[in-house]
């Protein structure tokens, strides 16, 4: 799949004259297929899209996205939006032949409360298959620190953001061909989210729909009071933004929804909203460390050894 807004580069496409229907992204009845990619928005046809979208509900985005998006999937940590976004899902869907699949990165982690909210989904929305992703080789928390060592998200937490989250991610979009994904990402959450289209782009051109990203948190909380949706208990304890426990916490009155994650940081995402050419460039310097950790190790011995 190619997308490309303004602030990505244009994608390599084949080199040959193009109808006005390839142009807008939908290939014409006569055209040939093989050498399309499968989605194909202009700059200006993304533009557009955006700005009419922006004026739709969330559940008019998500018809246009269950209609017009191949190989569609909703990554979840089941957030208030998230859990928004499930329900009004199965009513559109209900009874229907497309069921769009969800994707739940386990950290290893998480609250207790949010690992029985999974629970509660599960059973109260059965036809969403859900999709789980645990970091590379671990089953639990333990296997994770005997490898990477405990308290890596202090020590480094652009590792743990990979180890934990990118990678499982990137692994999740590769295994099940993922081609675009719901998110619950708001403008009102505060931050970098302060400026969401509805539709996106990152680096490697996944699609990213932000199908609430209009709505406040009050609208939220009212539509799932309203259609009675399960919900992570934790937000009747003073929390709005909950992500692994050991960097999220209660929110004060008139605070940012998000100012409870990563507390006393700069913080403001965790690692799979960020540019992925971010982490390939962080592996980069750490393999290049490693590479120049042996070689001072080597010379060392050497110099050792004439000392003999």
């Amino acid at each position: 799949m190619t997308v490309a807004p303004a602030e990505y580069p244009q994608p390599s496409i084949p080199e040959r004259s193009m109808s006005q229907d390839e142009e807008s992204g939908y290939d014409s009845p006569g055209s040939a297929t093989s050498d399309l990619p499968e989605v194909y928005f202009s700059r200006p046809h993304l533009k557009y899209l955006n700005g009419q979208l922006q004026t739709l509900e969330p559940e008019e985005i998500l018809k246009w996205c269950m209609i017009s998006l191949p190989n569609l999937y909703q990554t979840t940590a089941f957030g208030l939006t998230g859990l928004v976004t499930i329900d009004m899902l199965s009513r559109i869907n209900a009874g229907g032949p497309r069921q769009i699949d969800l994707i739940f990165l386990d950290t290893l982690y998480h609250f207790d409360e949010t690992l029985e909210l999974v629970d509660k989904v599960r059973e109260r929305y059965p036809n969403s298959k859900l999709h789980v992703y645990k970091p590379d080789g671990c089953a639990n928390a333990r296997d994770f620190e005997r490898i990477h060592g405990d308290n890596l998200w202090d020590t480094n937490d652009n590792l743990y953001d990979y180890l934990a989250k990118v990678e499982p991610a990137q692994r999740a979009y590769a295994e099940l061909n993922v081609k675009a994904v719901l998110t619950g990402r708001r403008r009102s959450q505060g931050g970098k989210r302060g400026d969401l289209d509805i539709i996106e782009v990152d680096d490697a051109g996944l699609i990213k729909v932000n199908p609430l990203a209009n709505w406040t948190f009050k609208q939220v909380q009212e539509y799932v009071t309203k259609r009675n949706v399960p919900y992570n208990s934790l937000l009747d304890m003073g929390y709005k933004s909950i992500g692994d426990w050991h960097s999220t916490s209660p929110i004060a009155e008139g605070e940012d929804e998000r100012s409870g994650r990563w507390k006393g940081t700069t913080k403001t995402e965790c690692g799979i909203h960020n540019h992925r050419s971010k982490y390939a460039e962080y592996l980069l310097q750490q393999e290049q460390k490693k590479k120049e950790e042996a070689l001072a190790d080597a010379l060392r011995k050497v110099e050792l050894r004439r000392n003999i």
